[in-house]
């Protein structure tokens, strides 16, 4: 992917505007945002009492309310052994390779095919040398709540095991490799819809047993979940939820 100072940039079916920053760039869909780089200013945001911080994995993730939209912030930010080196600072390997700039198409292509995703608002990074500092913005989904939070409180039926495995399964007719799919990034609404989050580093793939793969990576982040909750019995739900997921039509 490569842009230009001010450029309309197309990826997979959409039209993102590229702006220039002081040490970098952002990319955004100017029909989900008007100024986009104020969406990265939450001291203004929190300034204004439109700004929630929920805790988020590596880091916190900001919820930013505009009124009629309502915004999800993320920094990205590292995990384990390499977080001791540096915790929010990349290798620099091209604006196009850039973190959020990646997210940020791969949405735009899961929005183009109608897959259950956040819609893609944002995304910036700033450059230091070699190095580089990357966010995205997408819009908030409605009511919604993890799977490992529905096991907890008892809501998670048969039926919704099943309505999780054909969701992946949607994704996965699609080409589209989730690269850490578990018990926090897949979202169940109030009514029984499901989104998958968080696409850092997914990718477009040929069909293969990488599918396998990415359900076994569901299956241990339950494990790992519920390691100490013995009574929660996930095993027969997630049995439930790979063969909706295998019954599915391709």
């Amino acid at each position: 992917m490569q842009t230009r100072r001010g450029a309309d940039c197309r990826m997979a079916g959409m039209n993102f505007r590229r702006v220039a920053t002081e040490g970098g760039a952002i990319l955004y869909d100017p029909g989900r945002v008007n100024n986009a780089p104020e969406l990265f200013d939450p001291v203004s945001w929190r300034a204004r009492g439109a700004l929630r911080e929920l805790a988020g994995g590596r880091g916190s993730v900001l919820f930013l309310d505009a009124g009629e939209r309502q915004y999800v912030l993320r920094r990205y930010l590292r995990g384990g052994l390499p977080a001791r080196i540096s915790r929010d600072r990349y290798l620099w390997l091209g604006e196009g390779r850039t973190r959020g700039f990646r997210e940020l198409a791969l949405l735009g292509h899961l929005a183009d095919g109608g897959l259950p995703a956040p819609a893609p608002v944002a995304a910036r990074y700033t450059r230091e040398g070699l190095l580089y500092r990357a966010e995205i913005v997408t819009l908030r989904l409605p009511s919604c709540e993890p799977l490992a939070a529905r096991l907890l409180a008892g809501t998670l039926d048969a039926a919704g095991w099943e309505s999780v495995g054909r969701t992946i399964r949607r994704f996965h007719d699609a080409g589209v490799h989730h690269a850490d799919l578990n018990a926090s990034n897949v979202m169940i609404g109030d009514g029984g819809g499901v989104w998958l989050l968080d696409f850092d580093r997914g990718r477009l793939r040929a069909p293969g047993d990488w599918t396998r793969g990415v359900l076994a990576r569901l299956e241990r982040s339950l494990a790992k979940t519920f390691r100490a909750r013995p009574e929660i019995d996930w095993r027969a739900g997630f049995a439930r939820l790979v063969a909706a997921h295998d019954a599915a039509p391709g």
